[in-house]
C-alpha cells in the first residue's frame, strides 16, 4: 500500500512528499539548531502518518502528549520499573497501540534509563509481533550521546545499545527510526550513520554545517546555505523524499505542543515600592521545618484511682462498675488468675453477635497499644486474656495459635478474612515465618486497595523491629521465596505484586515520602 506523507512546498510552490513504506526501510535524520522548526517537523510526520501506521514517540519535554486528544495515542508515564516498562512495550507492539513516552520531569540519566527499557521492550517483542511501526526520538543527543558526559556510563551504554538496536537492527524487526538532533557533533556517528533519508534545518556552527553538506553530498561551498534557512524550512534528500536535495517549507499541523515559541508580553505596571513588598514579603504559606525528633526519657506514669494495676505490670483501665474493680483487686496478685475457674461459670447471657462484636473490640485495645508490636507475642496474649476476663468473655475460643492468627489479620486492616478473595493471600501467608506472616498481609491488604507500598519503617515495627533496614530485609526475603515481587522505578518509589493474585500496591517511597501528584494523563488513565 502506498502511502504518501505531505511535508509541504517546495520554493517553486509544489508539494513536497514522503513515501511512508520507503521510509519504514531507510530511517530518516532530522537535524536543525534550537528553534529551527524540529519538533513542527515531527508533528507534521506523525499526524500525517497516524492513521496508516503505529507510532512510538520518545518524548523527554512532554511536547507530544497532545497526539492523544486527536489522534487516540495512548500516553505512557515514566513512573514505572524497567520491568513493568518493557512489558508494557510488548504489549504495544502485541495490540499496535500508538503511544508516547512522557520523561518529562526525570532527569538525564532517569530519562536514559527508561527510554532504554522501552525501546528494548519493543525491540525483543515475539516474531509475530513484528509489524511496521515508526519510532520518533526527539533530542536524540540525550539518549545516544557522542561522548560520556555528566550521567554514569552504564546508563550511557544501555541507552546508547538501544538506540543503536532500534537503527541498525530494528528494520528486520518493523521498527523504522526518526530521530532529531540539535547538532550532528553530539549525536552518536553509529546512530546517524544508519538513517538514509535527511531532512536538514537551519545551522550555524562551522562543523555541522561542514557534517550536514557531507551527509546531502553538498560541496563545502554550499554549505554556508545552511545559516540562511528560515524557521520551519529543511533541505531534504533520501530514496523517500527526493534524489537530489531540495528545500521544503513544512506545513501546518492540527495539535500544539504545551510549550511554544515565546512571545513578547507587556511587562506589569507595578510600582518599585510594591514590587519590592511583593518579592521581599516573608513566606507565610512556607511552613518551618519539624523539629528534630528526640526521644524523650521515660517518665514515671502515675496511675490515678480510677485504675489498677494487673499481672506483669500491665495497667488496666478501671472498671464501670465497683464490683468488678473488687473482682481484679481479688484476682490480680494471684498466680491463678489465668487459670480456668474451679466452678463452671455462669452461662454468657449474650448473643454470639454481641460476643464477636467484643472479641473485635479487645482486639482493638490490645492493638491500640503502640507497644504491642515490640512485645514477645505469649506476654501479648497473657494481655489478651486479661482483657477477656475484665470483659467476662470466658467462651472466646482463642487459644494461642488461633490468637496469633486473628491478630496478624487484625494488624493488617483484614476485617473479612472468609473472603474468598483473601483465601489464597491466607494460605500464602500461613507458609511464611510466623513472624512474617502480619508484614506479608499488611503488604497484600495495601496491593489490593491499590495504596501506597508501605515505608521500611512500617514494615520494620509490624514485624517487631525499630531498623528500618529490616523492612528492606523482610521484603527481599519474601522476594527470593517467591510470595512478593518488588519493583523499583526511575524516581526511587517501590511497588510490590502479590504473587498468585497479581496484586500490585501504588508506588510508595521506601523512606515514606509523600508521592509526586500524578499527571492529568495519569490520573485520566487510572479513571481517578
Amino acid at each position: 500500500m502506498k502511502v504518501g506523507i505531505e511535508l509541504g512546498l517546495t520554493r517553486t510552490g509544489e508539494p513536497l512528499a514522503m513515501d511512508l513504506e520507503e521510509l519504514l526501510s531507510t530511517r530518516l535524520l532530522v537535524q536543525g539548531n534550537s528553534g529551527s522548526g524540529k519538533s513542527h517537523l515531527l508533528r507534521r510526520l506523525l499526524e500525517q502518518s497516524a492513521g496508516a501506521v503505529q507510532q512510538a514517540i520518545i518524548d523527554p519535554e512532554g511536547d507530544f502528549v497532545s497526539l492523544a486528544d486527536r489522534y487516540g495515542h495512548v500516553v505512557v508515564e515514566a513512573d514505572r520499573s524497567p520491568g513493568e516498562l518493557t512489558r508494557i512495550a510488548t504489549r504495544i507492539r502485541q495490540h499496535r497501540a500508538s503511544v508516547v513516552l512522557n520523561l518529562e520531569g526525570l532527569d538525564a540519566e532517569e530519562q536514559m534509563r527508561c527510554a532504554a527499557a522501552f525501546l528494548n521492550g519493543l525491540f525483543d517483542a515475539d516474531r509475530d509481533y513484528w509489524f511496521p511501526m515508526l519510532i520518533a526520538v526527539d533530542e536524540a543527543q540525550l539518549f545516544a550521546p557522542a561522548a560520556a558526559g555528566d550521567v554514569a556510563d552504564e546508563a550511557r551504554k544501555i541507552s546508547l545499545g538501544a538506540m543503536t538496536n532500534l537503527m541498525c537492527r530494528g528494520r528486520k524487526r518493523g521498527l523504522a527510526g526518526i530521530i532529531a538532533t540539535q547538532r550532528l557533533a553530539k549525536l552518536a556517528k553509529n546512530v546517524a550513520a544508519e538513517a538514509s533519508n535527511f531532512l536538514m534545518g537551519r545551522t550555524f556552527l562551522d562543523i555541522d554545517m561542514a557534517r550536514a553538506a557531507d551527509l546531502l553530498g553538498m560541496e563545502r561551498r554550499q554549505a554556508e546555505a545552511f545559516r540562511d534557512l528560515e524557521s520551519g524550512r529543511f533541505i531534504a534528500l533520501g530514496p523517500a523524499v527526493s534524489r537530489r536535495p531540495i528545500e521544503v517549507r513544512i506545513g501546518t499541523v492540527e495539535t500544539r505542543a504545551r510549550s511554544g515559541r515565546p512571545s513578547l508580553l507587556a511587562m506589569p505596571e507595578i510600582a518599585p515600592d510594591a514590587l519590592q513588598d511583593l518579592i521581599f514579603e516573608p513566606g507565610a504559606e512556607i511552613p518551618p521545618p519539624p523539629p528534630p525528633r528526640v526521644r524523650a526519657a521515660p517518665r514515671p506514669v502515675e496511675i490515678p484511682q480510677t485504675a489498677i494495676a494487673g499481672p506483669f505490670g500491665r495497667r488496666i483501665d478501671a472498671l464501670a462498675t465497683a464490683e468488678r474493680r473488687s473482682e481484679i483487686e481479688a484476682f490480680g496478685s494471684r498466680p491463678e488468675f489465668f487459670a480456668a475457674p474451679a466452678v463452671e461459670p455462669e452461662p454468657d447471657p449474650r448473643s454470639p453477635e454481641e460476643r464477636a462484636a467484643e472479641l473485635e473490640a479487645i482486639y482493638a485495645e490490645v492493638l491500640a497499644d503502640p507497644e504491642t508490636p515490640f512485645r514477645p507475642l505469649p506476654l501479648v496474649y497473657q494481655d489478651f486474656l486479661l482483657h477477656c476476663r475484665v470483659h467476662r468473655l470466658a467462651d472466646h475460643g482463642q487459644d494461642l495459635s488461633a490468637f496469633r492468627r486473628r491478630l496478624n489479620l487484625a494488624r493488617a486492616g483484614i476485617a473479612d478474612a472468609a473472603d474468598p478473595d483473601w483465601a489464597p493471600v491466607i494460605e500464602i501467608a500461613e507458609a511464611l515465618p510466623e513472624e512474617m506472616q502480619s508484614v506479608f498481609l499488611i503488604v497484600a491488604r495495601a496491593a489490593r486497595e491499590r495504596a501506597p507500598c508501605p515505608s521500611d519503617e512500617d514494615l520494620a515495627r509490624a514485624y517487631g523491629s525499630h531498623s528500618p533496614s529490616r523492612g528492606r530485609w523482610l521484603l527481599t526475603f519474601m522476594g527470593e521465596r517467591g510470595v512478593i515481587r518488588s519493583e523499583v522505578d526511575f524516581r526511587g518509589y517501590r511497588s510490590v505484586i502479590v504473587a498468585g493474585v497479581g496484586w500490585r500496591t501504588a508506588p510508595g517511597h521506601p523512606k515514606g515520602v509523600e508521592p509526586v501528584p500524578r499527571r492529568r494523563s495519569e490520573r485520566r488513565r487510572l479513571g481517578e
